[in-house]
């Protein structure tokens, strides 16, 4: 049998024309013209597992609003970029993203199991995107061999474990062998939406002695079901650690309640809460985005509402590829007489005083 680099989502194939979403009750057929005017731009593609989890009678429903395009895309504001992170202007090499000293992002393929309508890489991924020959995946790898300062490779794209295990197992023993990298983060979605690709030759192929760590991208509790859950443990009981990354998405996840559940879903499945992404400036995504003062609301609230566990970092892609930086409120005020305020989470305001020799009261 063949192995191909990427293999086909597991069990039955995703939905990846407007006429299947109709033919699955996604989509009304009197928005089918306008579908297909999405889907000459944007790549579709929803897997059974979360085609499975929408609600056709609710025309709010959170999974469908993230997966289901909508016409709304092709609505382009002038400040939304085609590459909203400035991934391109810290691109030494094909697929290398060297924006922090000690990290580098490495993207060996374009393929995403799912196209989420938000996706702040969505003029890269798709059907039209390019994956890495092996030349380049070589290239690549030797620049990270090449830069001694690189302690870290996050692995992304597109989804990485779309990859083969035979083909994951290259690249993490690929990057196991350069000296100076002592972990390999890799970001998915395939836990959440294909939980039956998490087997125990794609966890096999995730083994070295380097710390290897799975970040899983999830926005509602929902998709956090028992199959969800067995492929999280999968990689647990198999001693890879999980981080969550969310973004904040209107129609979706900006309420403290749906908040909450999310991030306590994710804690009981041993997955830590890592970011919360303030929504990106991509093409066609201002439906999804809330303001900074809205965020910034909902994760004050949620210090009140939720266990320490489960509070993520609130983050901003600085436009231009200037970096991530954490953008949730402050709980520190001065007052007139240089004494701190400390608030709580019930909002009250608390004198701490400053060392004696900062006391200027």
């Amino acid at each position: 049998m063949s192995d191909p680099a990427i293999l086909p989502t597991g069990g039955n194939r995703p939905l990846r024309r407007p006429d299947e979403l109709v033919e699955a009750g996604l989509a009304p057929a009197d928005r089918l013209a306008a579908l297909e005017r999405v889907a000459a731009r944007y790549a579709i593609a929803i897997t059974p597992a979360m085609a499975d989890l929408v609600d056709p009678t609710d025309p709010d429903d959170p999974i469908a609003r993230q997966f289901v395009p909508d016409e709304a895309e092709l609505d382009h504001r002038p400040e939304e970029l085609a590459d909203p992170i400035g991934d391109h202007s810290h691109s030494p090499v094909k697929g290398i993203v060297h924006r922090y000293p000690d990290r580098v992002l490495l993207k060996p393929s374009h393929a995403c199991p799912v196209y989420c309508r938000f996706c702040f890489r969505r003029e890269m991924v798709g059907p039209g995107g390019e994956a890495l020959t092996p030349a380049e995946l070589a290239a690549a790898i030797g620049y990270i061999a090449d830069h001694p300062e690189v302690w870290e490779v996050v692995i992304t794209g597109g989804d990485p474990l779309m990859l083969s295990p035979r083909r994951l197992g290259e690249l993490v023993r690929a990057l196991s062998a350069v000296p100076h990298v002592a972990v390999i983060r890799f970001h998915s979605r395939v836990p959440v939406v294909d939980p039956g690709r998490i087997d125990a030759a794609l966890v096999a192929a995730l083994a070295t002695d380097k710390a290897v760590w799975v970040a899983v991208h999830a926005n509602h509790a929902r998709e956090l079901g028992d199959e969800q859950a067995a492929a999280c443990r999968r990689l647990t009981q198999a001693g890879i650690p999980l981080i969550g990354q969310s973004v904040l998405l209107k129609g979706v996840n900006d309420d403290v309640a749906t908040l909450s559940a999310l991030l306590r879903r994710m804690v009981a499945l041993r997955i830590k809460p890592y970011y919360l992404h303030h929504g990106d400036l991509a093409p066609g995504t201002q439906q999804f985005r809330t303001s900074i003062d809205e965020g910034q609301a909902l994760v004050r609230a949620l210090r009140g509402a939720v266990s320490g566990l489960c509070q993520p970092t609130y983050v901003l892609d600085i436009p231009g590829g200037h970096g991530k930086a954490p953008i949730g409120p402050d709980f520190l005020a001065r007052d007139t007489a240089g004494h701190w305020l400390v608030t709580d989470f019930r909002g009250q305001s608390h004198r701490y005083p400053p060392p004696a020799t900062e006391d200027k009261g």
